[in-house]
């Protein structure tokens, strides 16, 4: 059966400051496992006022301390801007902490702008040691050798890697290093059939993982009504249209016409972006979710859902696990 996860924004509003962004995503962490969802992952973004998972490994143990059971980690670190020691050290502080409960995604793309790539002091050059790094960061949390160099406490650890892309590039790079894939088709869908095709012909067993397992990013927006889904669409619709025109703003409430907002061009730009997107009432996201897992076939699906206000993104999310959960297949996931 397919699982169901979460990739949460963290998302800075108009009406709610980084605090509450913060503490609303580990209020969402909690229902979502009492809603059977197998884990919760939150990203990496600098500069970018409306998200605040900046410092995503204080994020994750902030929600970690607020929940039980379900995993919880990155969708992604950008490893670039990181030496993968420093990684080492704080997930490996993370799974000692809250052991068999984290994971951590790795992308290769900055997941900011040059000025402040620039500002973290890391080279541009740095994405071309990526392969290599990955193998460095699984050294770490190897059982310790007898070396100098030591991430201490990750030695033994195993955390789970992930690689996360949006091109084939990722897809045959998990493939060859036999970890798990995670598909960023939630805003770049393009190339998501092409990309499990080559990662599931191309997958070499691992030490971590024996058989290919995929996951697919997806947006969901659900409500009691669909003019209520559409309506609430309108935040990630005006988001991304906020992204072409280079503007970086708080997350902003529904709006009644979004025709309104947009340009025909940013329109249709927008709507390939999104065009993995379910929009709906319950019948509707049935139906959409049934449609997505017989195209991929993924193991997994992880579910943006970005609502303004949070009692109605926690709806949404009740109301996907009602439809498509464990519950609703008679198991768990």
């Amino acid at each position: 059966m397919t699982s169901l996860s979460i990739l949460d924004l963290v998302r800075v509003t108009e009406a709610t400051d980084a605090r509450g962004a913060l503490n609303n995503a580990r209020d969402l962490a909690a229902h979502a496992e009492t809603w059977g969802y197998r884990r919760f992952w939150v990203a990496e973004h600098h500069n970018m006022p409306g998200i605040a998972s900046a410092a995503t490994a204080v994020v994750i143990g902030h929600i970690l301390e607020g929940t039980r059971k379900i995993r919880v980690g990155a969708g992604g670190v950008m490893l670039p801007n990181h030496a993968p020691l420093i990684i080492a050290e704080q997930f490996g502080t993370l799974a000692r902490l809250f052991p068999d409960r984290v994971d951590l995604g790795l992308g290769r793309a900055p997941g900011t702008d040059p000025t402040t790539v620039r500002a973290l002091r890391r080279p541009f050059s740095a994405v071309d040691s990526f392969p290599s790094d990955i193998l460095e960061l699984q050294g770490y949390f190897a059982p310790a050798a007898a070396n100098a160099l030591q991430a201490v406490p990750a030695a033994g650890t195993n955390v789970p890697l992930w690689i996360l892309g949006s091109s084939t590039y990722g897809a045959r790079l998990a493939a060859d290093y036999g970890l798990p894939y995670a598909f960023a088709s939630h805003f770049a869908p393009a190339e998501l059939g092409l990309a499990l095709d080559l990662y599931r012909r191309g997958f070499k067993p691992s030490a971590q993982l024996a058989r290919p397992h995929v996951a697919v990013g997806v947006n969901i927006i659900a409500a009691d009504s669909e003019a209520e889904a559409r309506r609430l669409a309108t935040t990630t619709q005006m988001a991304f249209t906020n992204l072409l025109r280079g503007t970086r703003q708080l997350g902003q409430p529904p709006i009644d016409d979004i025709d309104q907002y947009w340009s025909p061009a940013e329109k249709a730009q927008v709507g390939l972006m999104l065009a993995c997107s379910i929009i709906g009432a319950p019948a509707t996201l049935r139906e959409g979710i049934k449609a997505l897992i017989a195209e991929t076939a993924a193991d997994e699906l992880i579910i943006v859902s970005d609502i303004y206000d949070h009692e109605a993104r926690l709806r949404s999310f009740e109301l996907i696990a009602e439809v498509a959960g464990p519950s609703a297949h008679g198991a768990g996931g």
